[in-house]
């Protein structure tokens, strides 16, 4: 899903959770439903972190990939 056109991006990388997660918490509190928000970590706890946080707040969590131990997350507000 490289098409997916961010309308935020969190950079956390070098943050250990659960910072990751709270500000992803933060930055999609001020998106307006249906943007996307791409969160960037190095933090291999948000593989698993990230996506339980947006199913269990209802956000839906488009894509993740990995690249050279860079996660990015596509996430758009409920």
């Amino acid at each position: 899903m490289g098409d997916t056109k961010p309308d935020e991006t969190l950079d956390c990388r070098g943050l250990m959770c659960p910072m990751p997660v709270l500000k992803t918490k933060q930055a999609i509190e001020k998106l307006e439903p249906g943007q996307v928000l791409e969160v960037i970590t190095t933090d291999s706890g948000s593989k698993v972190d990230i996506p339980a946080w947006a199913k269990s707040t209802g956000n839906e969590l488009l894509s993740m990939k990995d690249e050279e131990g860079v996660h990015k997350f596509y996430i758009r507000k409920k």
